[in-house]
């Protein structure tokens, strides 16, 4: 039997993980001295609720190989198939540590870990469409062909509403962080070839999320896509971003999300943007 296991930096849509098999192993968030794992000990709001009590941003962590053993034991039988779609190597350890206990497991499962080279819905896509592969009888050689095909195709375009998460966290530095708050820039960051790179500072939120959506038409064109909107804590300006997004791509379908915590640790409420995933 085939199993797909994504890890916490994945989104995937609530009915996802039973309609197409989709097994979560949870991202370590850590405050202070505290440990919680996402999703079953420390939903969105509670995280976000945290964050303003505490006025501190938490580290997460990776699982680790030992975490990753256990997990694939509990939702596995002996000689399974394990699919193991992770967010970039490039931000996190999570694939090293897959590949670290695919090793010890040898024995017992078939565990094929794969670097998503993205990160949020991109990776909840890959992992729809892998088992939508399995189910039409398509070999775990050709599945795993087609994820190494499409990931570097996928794109994440997202606008940050504030930098001051990204310098908690240490994704800016804090002279970086400063200055775009006095000017009021809104940074757009890029993930792509599993790397996020801050690429443009705009200088309102409306002509930021313009900018979103401008930057995917350069690169997609008219080319049928899954169009995907990405939100942290604010439905509002997603569901915007979405409607206005629509009139401009060839979207064979449209979906929505709230961003993981283990993103939103790093980006902060408010981040929004598009995730563009190419369906030829």
């Amino acid at each position: 039997m085939l199993r797909i296991v994504t890890d916490g930096a994945a989104d995937i849509l609530p009915e996802w993980a039973q309609e197409f098999g989709i097994d979560v192993i949870p991202v370590n968030i850590l405050f202070g001295e505290k440990s919680y794992l996402q999703g079953t000990e420390l939903d969105n709001e509670g995280f976000y609720k945290l964050v303003d009590e505490t006025k501190r941003i938490p580290k997460t962590s990776q699982p680790s190989p030992h975490q990753f053993v256990e997990f694939y034991r509990k939702i596995a039988q002996k000689g399974d198939t394990i699919l193991s779609i992770h967010i970039t190597a490039k931000l996190s350890g999570t694939y090293a540590s897959a590949i670290a206990a695919a090793e010890e497991l040898k024995d017992e499962f078939k565990v094929i870990p794969v670097d998503s080279a993205v990160g949020s819905l991109g990776i909840g896509l890959m992992c729809r469409e892998a088992r939508k592969l399995e189910r039409a009888g398509k070999s775990i050689d050709e599945i795993v062909k087609y994820l190494e095909d499409v990931k570097y195709k996928i794109r994440v375009i997202l606008t940050l509403d504030t930098l001051e998460y990204a310098k908690m966290s240490g994704r800016v530095k804090t002279l970086q962080a400063a200055l775009a708050s006095l000017l009021n820039v809104k940074p757009i960051a890029i993930l792509r070839n599993g790397d996020l790179n801050m690429a443009e500072r705009v200088r309102t939120r409306k002509a930021a999320l313009d900018r979103v959506i401008e930057i995917a038409k350069e690169e997609f064109g008219k080319d049928p896509v899954y169009l995907a909107v990405v939100h942290a804590r604010d439905l509002k300006s997603g569901e915007g971003l979405l409607n206005d997004a629509k009139a401009h791509f060839n979207h064979k379908e449209t979906l929505i999300s709230e961003l993981s915590i283990s993103i939103a640790a790093n980006l902060g409420p408010g981040t929004v943007g598009l995730i563009l995933y190419p369906t030829k």
